[in-house]
């Protein structure tokens, strides 16, 4: 397994190690899910990117917290970031919502061949709608991430609520 793939297995199980342990009047994990979209890195063409989630709320609160890892690779160059980010939506649950948030992320680029591009620490500012369905929630989600690599994306995904 390469170093990469175990930074992000770790990070994945620290948060669902959180999950099981939060008491219960604090955040909870409420979902999981998963995006996929473009992103545009500064000096680089647009790639596919992709990622996936997890999601807490506290009881009644318009508050989410959801840590994610997302990836991209495009002309030798890729970049895998955990991510914490802080979301509000702007109606009650089950209605259409823009939301608002921002976060910090850690950019672990790789490059091939000689000379590692290296880690940047980033803040991310993002913005988009949900959109609620029968057993999931959609959205679509417009970020940018301010870097020493900024890259602007574009995202749709889903979230699997995990009660109701």
């Amino acid at each position: 397994m390469k170093p990469v793939h175990g930074i992000v297995a770790a990070c994945f199980a620290v948060m669902l190690f959180a999950a099981w342990s939060a008491p219960a009047s604090s955040f909870g994990l409420s979902g999981i899910g998963g995006r996929l979209g473009t992103v545009d890195p500064e000096h680089s063409d647009a790639s596919l990117a992709g990622g996936a989630h997890l999601e807490f709320e506290e009881s009644g609160s318009r508050v989410h917290l959801q840590p994610s890892v997302m990836f991209w690779s495009n002309d030798g160059l890729s970049d895998v970031n955990p991510n914490f980010d802080v979301y509000y939506h702007f109606e009650r649950p089950g209605k259409v919502s823009p939301y608002l948030g921002a976060g910090a992320a850690l950019h672990m680029y790789s490059a091939d061949g000689p000379g590692d591009p290296g880690t940047d620490v980033g803040m991310n500012l993002f913005g988009g709608a949900l959109f609620p369905m029968r057993s999931s929630r959609l959205f679509a989600e417009l970020r940018y991430s301010a870097t020493d690599l900024s890259q602007t994306s574009f995202f749709g995904g889903v979230t699997f609520p995990l009660s109701h």
